[in-house]
């Protein structure tokens, strides 16, 4: 059972971390883009499309987390049990 604890904390854990480097990097972002498109109107196609095309992988590396935090959660032999026992069965 203390096995199933930990993957409940280290999911949260991951993805909480996840969220906040995701979020700080599209700010980063967002800031480069709007500061290149502030000094340089003329070339403000070419730096959104690159900027949204950014914005994208850095928000894959969040879904990422986030399937690596749902396979902590439900793909380990302790789950089956500990399911049983919360349900009363």
């Amino acid at each position: 059972m203390e096995f199933l604890v930990g993957s409940v904390w280290a999911a949260g854990f991951a993805i909480g971390i996840a969220a906040f480097g995701c979020g700080i990097g599209q700010g980063l972002g967002l800031n480069g883009a709007m500061s290149g498109i502030s000094r340089n109107p003329e070339a403000a196609g070419k730096i959104q499309v690159n900027m949204l095309i950014g914005l994208a992988l850095i928000e894959s590396l969040c879904i990422y987390a986030l399937v690596v935090a749902m396979i902590l959660l439900f793909v380990h032999p302790a789950i089956g049990p500990a399911v049983a026992a919360l349900a009363g069965h």
